[in-house]
């Protein structure tokens, strides 16, 4: 809730209209009338209480506002003494003046339609009150001090929530017209409330013990004491000079309003013309706008052609100084070259010299050094021999007890491993026959088995998760080829790995979504089959997954249909086992798809692009010998995007042609992995963080399967592109 609310200020018209009804009250000659209703006021001007202080006006209207006060801050209500007729409906005030009663004068007091909850208590001093309108107000209770309005002629309490009336109210004699909400009344009863006004008096008479008199006998001297004349002779006197100075303040009132809507005619003229002059002012400014968008386009297209030019210039520039310093580079590579071997030849030549010197003077050696070297080599080798035989001994009976050592031990291991096996095999048993025992028993178990080979059995989930694992696969290799691409940094065919990972990686977010949908929708038909089960029923689960057991398989009951052979082996080679229903139904066969169309599968229900073409091209290629083959005019042939081959470079071998798979137009459209193989070597599908794992984790969006589980649970952006992951799918390899 807002700490300070601002002060919605009135329009124009009704601001108008407030300074026009103050100033007319101010001239000379003006009436006992101060009419300032309709201004869209939130508060009564300061200058209104003055006005009627100076000028003794006799009749305040403020009808028809938002006022949620009727004294504004620095007023005193003393001012409105002089008031007779004070008109407040059709407000937003939730409370009167706690001295309300110093409105000695005032004869009609008119609140309807207001939110006021409770009266003061200085209302019962309004003892010239006559009229007093309360309807459509939220009081709940009227307080005693009402009994000492002795003027009081009518009252209406409607439209609140006045369930009861005080007993005071007998003491106003006067009173001729009670109107209230006689149903809901609790006391008087409603019956007595529905009987009318006298009824109501009697009633609250003989409460308070007192003797009922009709209005009647009251009313006269009320008036006389009202109008302050002694002389008065009866009340239809004063009634008729009230209904004239009324159908007085009606004529006025109508005169004024003659005068306002001239005002608002004339005002209405002023704001048409105003209005053809701002649209001639902005028609002038688009045109304007128009000529220097216009200039500014001409100017933009003279500068893209100079800039392209200039850029056309320089380029030529350039091929001419790369020309120019590729020649300058062979010339100095072919002098360094010539330098080269020149310096090489003299070092050849010198080394030849050295060498020539060198073997002089090792044939200079004399013939004793020669013999003596040779035995002393002799000694050292016979030696050497001696010391490998004895150690070839050693080493032999070595391994011979370790061979009886390992012979031993490993008939010993055998032994308890042949006995652990038993046990293990006995546990196992028992545990087996327990949990079959448990699985009998034990309905909510039954009920998971009966869930999973649901899942397992499920054609559509099982279409869906082959659909991912042919996904998975794709990314995986997309992932592999990007890594070693990247090293070639071979920019082209990186954008179309990128585009065809991002294809790969939407549809893999909507295959996941499917998959999850057909679960939830498995999990409402498991719900559905509980709650038709009898409760007093035994096995209720073992019987469904019996049932579930003993249940065809689509393809063979599609057989059993008449649905051809070779027609249902390739719908479950295109993982499009669901569309066999629709075959079966509608008769179809190898001769009627010949001569169909992609627009007449659609109309049958088989929506996926994929799955058209290859019924299509089948029903083609299975056409008898010697008949023509009709090409389909809506068929066109399917366009693999391939990307460009790999440089050569010494450290990989010229590849063929990469061809790059193109995301399927819709995602029941079977996927049949064709990315590329990248050559397995050492690092290959290695996790890219510790490089010892092999990668399995997608990360999404991306589509990158560059990091393995441990690594990928601290990752918050992909290592290879820096995106940010929003999901990941663990992959596991068969």
């Amino acid at each position: 809730m807002p700490l300070f609310f601002r002060k919605r200020k009135p329009n124009e018209d009704s601001q108008k209209r407030l300074e026009y009804q103050l100033c007319l009250s101010k001239e000379a000659g003006a009436d006992d009338i101060l009419d300032i209703s309709a201004c869209e006021l939130s508060e009564v001007p300061s200058g209104t209480f003055s006005i009627c202080k100076v000028l003794q006006k006799k009749v305040l209207i403020l009808h028809s506002n938002e006022l949620r006060s009727l004294l504004p801050k620095g007023c005193d209500i003393s001012a409105l003494t002089t008031l007779k007729v004070l008109d407040l409906h059709e407000n937003k005030l939730t409370s009167l003046p706690e001295d309300i009663g110093k409105l000695a004068s005032l004869q009609i007091l008119n609140v309807e339609k207001n939110h006021l909850k409770v009266l003061p208590d200085s209302i019962g001093d309004l003892q010239h009150l006559q009229t007093l309108n309360l309807k459509g107000n939220k009081l709940s209770e009227l307080p005693s001090s009402v009994g000492r309005l002795s003027s009081l002629r009518t009252l209406d309490l409607s439209d609140n929530k006045v369930v009861q009336l005080p007993k005071a109210l007998a003491y106003i004699r006067t009173l001729e017209s009670l109107t209230l909400d006689a149903a809901m009344m609790s006391y008087p009863p409603a019956s007595v409330c529905t009987e009318g006004t006298e009824k109501i008096q009697q009633f609250l008479c003989r409460e308070l013990g007192e003797e009922y008199c009709p209005p009647s006998q009251y009313l006269l001297p009320v008036l006389e004491n009202d109008c302050g004349k002694q002389n008065s002779d009866c009340l239809d006197g004063s009634v008729e000079i009230w209904e004239s100075k009324f159908s007085e303040y009606e004529k006025r009132k109508e005169q004024k309003q003659q005068e306002k809507l001239a005002f608002e005619r004339h005002l209405e003229e002023k704001q048409k013309e105003h209005t053809q002059l701002v649209l001639m002012s902005t028609s002038h400014k688009e045109g304007i706008l128009n000529s220097v968008r216009q200039e500014q386009e001409r100017l933009e297209q003279g500068v893209s052609q100079q800039q392209r030019a200039q850029e056309a210039e320089r380029l030529l520039v350039l091929q001419k100084v790369r020309q120019v310093e590729d020649g300058i580079s062979t010339r100095i590579s072919s002098m360094l070259m010539d330098n080269n071997r020149q310096k090489k030849s003299a070092e050849f030549l010198q080394a030849m010299e050295e060498d020539r010197i060198r073997m002089e003077q090792l044939t200079a050696i004399t013939q004793e050094e020669a013999n003596s070297l040779r035995k002393r080599e002799v000694a050292v080798a016979m030696q050497k021999m001696l010391s490998d035989s004895c150690a070839m001994s050693f080493l032999q009976e070595a391994n011979d007890c370790r061979r009886q050592n390992l012979v031993s031990e490993a008939c010993k291991s055998m032994e308890n491993l042949d006995r652990k096996f038993d046990k293990m095999l006995s546990l196992q048993m028992l545990d087996k026959s327990k949990a079959i025992t448990q699985i009998l028993q034990e309905e909510e178990m039954q009920k998971a088995a009966f869930q999973a080979l649901q899942l397992q059995k499920d054609s559509v989930h099982g279409y869906i998760r082959n659909q991912i694992k042919l996904i998975e696969a794709e990314l995986m290799q997309l992932t592999k080829l990007e890594v070693k691409r990247r090293s070639l940094d071979a920019e082209n065919l990186q954008e179309v790995l990128v585009e065809q990972r991002t294809a790969l990686s939407d549809l893999l977010q909507q295959l996941l979504k499917q998959r999850d949908q057909r679960e939830l929708e498995l999990q409402q038909v498991l719900a559905e089959l509980e709650l038709k089960s009898e409760s007093n029923q035994q096995n209720y689960w073992m019987i469904q997954y019996q049932r579930l057991l003993d249940a065809k398989p689509l393809s063979l009951r599609m057989q059993e249909a008449g649905v051809e052979k070779e027609l249902v082996n390739l719908l479950c080679k295109l993982s499009a086992q669901h569309y066999l229903p629709i075959l079966a139904h509608h008769r179809v066969t190898t001769e009627a798809l010949r001569h169909m169309t992609s627009s007449d599968l659609k109309k049958l229900g088989i929506i996926e692009i994929g799955i058209q073409k290859a019924l299509l091209k089948w029903a083609q290629d299975h056409q008898p010998e010697g008949a023509c083959k009709t090409v389909q005019g809506d068929e066109v042939a399917e366009v693999i995007p391939t990307a460009p081959p790999i440089p050569s470079s010494p450290f990989f071998p010229t590849t063929p042609t990469l061809h790059i798979p193109s995301p399927p137009l819709t995602p029941g459209t079977p996927v049949t992995p064709s990315a590329p193989s990248p050559v397995e070597g050492p690092g290959s599908s290695e996790c890219v963080v510790c490089m010892e794992t092999q990668s399995q984790v997608i990360f999404l969006p991306c589509g990158h399967v560059c990091c393995c589980q441990v690594c990928s649970n601290a990752m918050q952006n992909c290592p290879l592109c820096r995106s940010n992951i929003a999901q990941r799918v663990h992959l596991y390899h068969s």
